[in-house]
């Protein structure tokens, strides 16, 4: 990993300000906050929620030994890299033994009071590389400290659900704020003053529109996925609610505001956005590929797209994995399959953006608390997913967008946990397998069950395909009969022929390179 300045020189601006030079721009201090220490038993959030701020049960410490290196930084806890006793207890009782190369890297620079932009993909504990660091530098008081933009509601959801598990030895409360739930429910959670808020762009201006929030204490600012907010359409959402927070400029007293940006790429978009809201900020990149890609086990399944569920079915029944992701192309798709498994007496449940989201979060519970075997799921909802215990991720289709593959895989193995993705591909999608595969510069080798019997051919299907047989034997046969024509008069050297004269018809046949008149 690398950390470094983004801009060369101090560019940045609050919107009405102007930017500083770098010999007059004031030197940022950042007050020491003292905090208590003892834990508060409050609960925010309605009924809906309880769930949310359920302590999850301690989880056995994982070995040093066992960690792969790949995603870990072992030369380091989380003490050594500054966290406070209360939220390394929350670490700890987490399974947490020591962080991620991410985690080791961003939550010093944000402990320090410096602005950095963190590049980094999915599976490398970004959440927790920005939730601890807000666990530890928000306090008990007054309300509404730091605020936490995500691109959609499951995304929100998780990242308080995550906060509120980690930090449940401090006082310090998340409370998710996101569209498709009642405004009122999300305002009586915001009476209870919690210091962190978690939210979708939209309904936190909603909210702000309406009087019910107010940022006048939000001294930290962090835009996860900002990539992703940026290309659905966020844009103006995300400035306006910038302009609405403290400056990022420090005052005569050296307060102002801290802004972290997370995001898998880096676009000029990001960097104009910095400029405009972010101080001196730093730039810090994880190096590597996917963490996740790297400990995922990725296998690719060919198969004809009427035999998808069919195989889906034997690999479910025969492999029995503990927890499975399948990921469809389409919502109706999605809703089609989860009826077949349930005919089929395996458990399953849909998600996708239809759904209602009180549906949406109940799923998500079992899903957290681990009774829900098999979740079938569409790319829309896939980033909110993140769930340690998903051991399997299929692909039932292949995603258009050949990044998607790297987000849909990185729902397993989190935390360098061991993790199986299964690719089903049809004969026509050779091409779109090689893309994937030069994207994440790795081979996808193919896995083959003999003991699978595939279903014959349906008639439709047989149908289309002679046809275009039928169609490509036409296009064979005209090919053949183009090569056959001469170039026009005009195209030919008339010095070639004899005489001058260019012909404008083949002899009626060619055997062995000599031509052939009529008898």
């Amino acid at each position: 990993m690398t950390a470094r300045p983004l801009f060369d020189s101090d560019t940045s601006e609050h919107s009405g300000t102007s930017p500083a030079s770098e010999n007059d721009a004031p030197k940022t201090k950042r007050r020491r906050r003292r905090r208590s220490k003892k834990s508060s038993g409050g609960q925010s959030g309605s009924s809906q929620n309880e769930h949310l701020h359920q302590p999850p049960p301690a989880k056995e410490v994982a070995k040093l030994e066992d960690l792969p290196v790949e995603v870990f930084d072992v030369e380091q806890t989380f003490s050594d890299i500054g966290l406070r006793d209360s939220v390394v207890e929350g670490c700890t009782h987490a399974g947490f033994a020591c962080p991620t190369h991410i985690q080791a890297q961003l939550i010093p620079m944000i402990l320090s009071g410096t602005d950095v932009i963190g590049q980094a993909k999915t599976g490398t504990g970004k959440t927790a590389a920005f939730g601890l660091p807000m666990l530890h530098l928000c306090e008990r008081e007054p309300e509404f400290q730091a605020l936490i933009l995500a691109p959609t509601r499951e995304l929100a959801l998780q990242i308080a659900t995550e906060i509120n598990d980690l930090g449940m030895h401090t006082p310090i409360k998340a409370v998710p704020i996101y569209g498709g739930a009642r405004i009122g429910g999300q305002a009586d959670r915001l009476k209870r003053k919690p210091q962190i808020v978690v939210g979708t762009p939209g309904r936190i201006k909603d909210m702000v529109d309406r009087g019910l929030l107010h940022f006048d204490n939000v001294r930290y600012m962090i835009l996860d996925e900002v990539d992703r907010m940026l290309d659905i359409g966020f844009r103006e959402d995300i400035r306006k609610i910038l302009k609405m927070c403290p400056s990022a400029t420090p005052d005569e007293n050296g307060n102002r505001r801290q802004t972290i940006f997370v995001s898998a790429t880096l676009s000029p978009e990001i960097e104009k956005l910095a400029k405009s809201f972010m101080h001196e900020p730093k730039m810090l990149h994880v190096q590597a590929d996917s963490l996740t890609v790297q400990v995922v086990k990725q296998h690719h399944l060919l198969v004809e797209p009427w035999d998808k569920r069919r195989m889906l079915r034997h690999l479910l029944t025969h492999e029995e994995p503990a927890m499975t992701l399948v990921f469809c192309k389409l919502k109706r798709k999605v809703d089609e399959l989860v009826k077949y498994l349930k005919e089929k007496d395996i458990a399953a449940e849909a998600l996708h953006g239809d759904m209602s989201q009180s549906r949406r979060e109940t799923i998500m519970h079992k899903l957290r608390r681990g009774s829900l075997g098999v979740l079938v799921a569409s790319d829309l909802v896939s980033r909110g997913i993140d769930v340690e215990g998903i051991t399997h991720v299929v692909n039932f289709d292949l995603p258009e967008d050949i990044e998607l593959y790297v987000h849909r895989i990185g729902r397993t193995a989190r935390a360098g946990r061991d993790g199986v993705a299964w690719t089903f591909v049809t004969p026509e999608e050779g091409e779109h397998l090689t893309e994937i595969e030069k994207l994440i510069n790795a081979e996808i080798p193919r896995l083959e069950y003999p003991d699978f019997q595939p279903g014959p051919m349906p008639d439709v299907v047989a149908r289309e395909r002679a046809a275009e047989e039928a169609k490509k034997e036409q296009a064979k046969a005209k090919s053949r009969l183009a090569e056959n024509e001469l170039p026009s008069k005009d195209a030919a050297d008339p010095s070639k022929f004899p005489g001058g004269v260019v012909p404008t018809k083949m002899p009626g046949r060619m055997m062995r390179g000599k031509i052939r008149g009529r008898r």
